[in-house]
């Protein structure tokens, strides 16, 4: 017996989960499977900001920055405990961009998006400020402008909590196998690789968010097996011990016409990121190259007065963007924004008839709410209007407080659990926001949260990240659902592992 919905989606990461619940919250039905965890690949391993992209202004893609400068606040109001607004400083390089173009296009950034609560751009000293501190005395001038920082997997959590709320099915571990029009819609079989269950749906409309997988998915699902869409570019990112004292990020000019940031990561980190170079081979193989290793170390000790050495690299990761094949010449020359393919249905882009199948190509963190906007403009298009617009006003799960009150909502938890350390609550107030008493209940004591896996993840928090966040092992936990796996060791991380699954399978 098939299950029916009006949109069927592929794929779990931000995309993916942004289109469920936009869609499921106009009221349409959704079922949406993704083959392995949430936010298992390219959204886990961006460089964790909601920005505009500076450097794309050189390439021309004001519409592009436009789009995602207008989301950055939006997106802020939506989740104040995930993202947070930061100050990125700009040190004038004397033998690249001279000051007054770095001026002129921090202006335009500042103006061309409706910034509202953000600070705007300023011209800083190097010399006397704690900004040149941990720079070569050669920089004596730098700007200072605004983006924020997101975590980005649990953006992606959230938006697939919303989404199951509003009614969407949300399948992880399920992989869809086989996608066949039927008539006027698609008949589609998904298999659960941890339970072996295979299920049956019928969908009005199909979209594939596969990401890097989009044209994998088009072979082994659709029977395209020709498909030939995207072009993989591999970004990789060192994370080093904590390199200064600020909390300000870095972004520099390269010789070559790039840029890496310099990020505040963990209370202990620096993340140092990020590479562009085209990509061959399966997406989740992809790890940093040495060759990348020595770009990032080089290019951060052109600028940090204490060289940024490989030996003292804490952790590394690469994600393969994928990013629409537009011919660009350079992987860091192709566009960022995101691009739409429909096969069949009203408005395609084929000669195919019957029910539609709409791929998506590209996209960035930033854009994801306006891109699964553009989509419901399309399945609108195909299936009817069932409700309005909505999601630029309404707060994810925990983000119910105001933009600007995280501390307060910290004093606030802080005084309904006063057993908790300081910094561990902190953690899980920027997690979980207002949920957090879903999290720790009615616990009075460090003993009603069960037993300590290692830096303050606690028994109780796990058992509701599998109840209510699709984590089903320790992976999931430390690395996706937090970034723990940094301060835990692999003692820590067994022993949860085999505890989750003596428990909660």
């Amino acid at each position: 017996m098939s299950q029916h919905v009006n949109v069927f989606i592929i794929g779990g990461g931000i995309n993916g989960v942004g289109i469920a619940r936009d869609a499921a919250g106009r009221g349409f039905s959704v079922a949406l499977c993704e083959m392995k965890d949430l936010a298992s690949g390219t959204s886990n391993w961006s460089s964790k900001l909601v920005h505009g992209g500076v450097r794309y202004l050189e390439h021309y893609e004001f519409m592009l920055v436009r789009k995602a400068l207008k989301e950055r606040e939006v997106l802020w109001a939506a989740a104040p405990h995930i993202i947070r607004p930061m100050r990125f400083i700009m040190p004038h390089h004397k033998d690249l961009r001279p000051a007054w173009l770095l001026r002129l296009g921090l202006f335009l950034y500042d103006h061309i998006g409706g910034r509202k609560l953000l600070p705007a751009t300023k011209t800083v000293d190097l010399v006397n400020g704690i900004f040149g501190k941990p720079l070569k005395a050669m920089f004596k001038k730098g700007f200072q402008y605004s983006d924020c920082q997101v975590d980005d997997a649990r953006l992606v959590v959230l938006n697939a909590i919303a989404a199951k709320e509003k009614g969407a099915e949300i399948c992880v571990r399920t992989e869809c196998v086989s996608a066949r029009r039927d008539g006027d819609v698609w008949a589609i079989e998904t298999l659960n690789h941890d339970t072996g269950k295979k299920a049956k749906y019928t969908a009005d409309l199909v979209i594939n968010a596969a990401g890097p997988w989009v044209d994998a998915v088009l072979g082994s699902a659709f029977g395209k097996n020709n498909a030939k869409n995207v072009r993989m570019v591999q970004g990789s990112h060192i994370v080093m011990p904590k390199m200064y004292d600020h909390d300000n990020c870095y972004i520099f000019q390269n010789g070559d016409g790039r840029i890496i940031f310099a990020i505040p990561y963990t209370q202990d980190t620096t993340l140092i990121g990020t590479t562009d170079k085209d990509y061959e081979g399966n997406p989740r193989d992809a790890e940093i190259s040495q060759e990348e290793i020595e770009y990032l170390c080089n290019a951060a000790s052109e600028y940090f007065q204490k060289p940024v050495l490989q030996e003292n690299i804490v952790w590394t990761y690469s994600g393969v963007r994928p990013l629409y094949d537009d011919g660009a010449s350079a992987a860091q020359e192709a566009t960022r924004d995101y691009i739409f393919k429909q096969e069949g249905g009203k408005g395609s882009d084929t000669s195919e008839i019957g029910a539609p199948l709409i791929n998506i190509f590209g996209g960035k963190i930033t854009t994801y709410r306006e891109l699964a906007e553009r989509m419901m403009d399309k399945i609108e298009e195909n299936l009817g209007t069932k409700g309005r617009p909505w999601t630029e006003r309404d707060p994810l799960p925990g983000g119910d407080f105001p933009t600007q009150g995280f501390d307060a909502l910290v004093t606030k938890m802080s005084a309904r659990y006063p057993f908790m350390e300081s910094e561990v609550l902190r953690r899980m107030c920027h997690a979980y926001g207002t949920r957090l008493s879903m999290v720790l209940g009615t616990a009075s004591s460090l003993d009603q949260l069960g037993q300590d896996f290692g830096a303050g993840l606690f028994e109780a928090e796990v058992r509701y990240l599998s109840a209510n966040e699709w984590a089903a092992n320790a992976d999931d936990v430390v690395w996706r659902r937090s970034k723990l796996g940094l301060v835990i060791n692999d003692k820590q991380v067994s022993a949860l592992d085999d505890w989750m699954k003596a428990e909660l399978d």
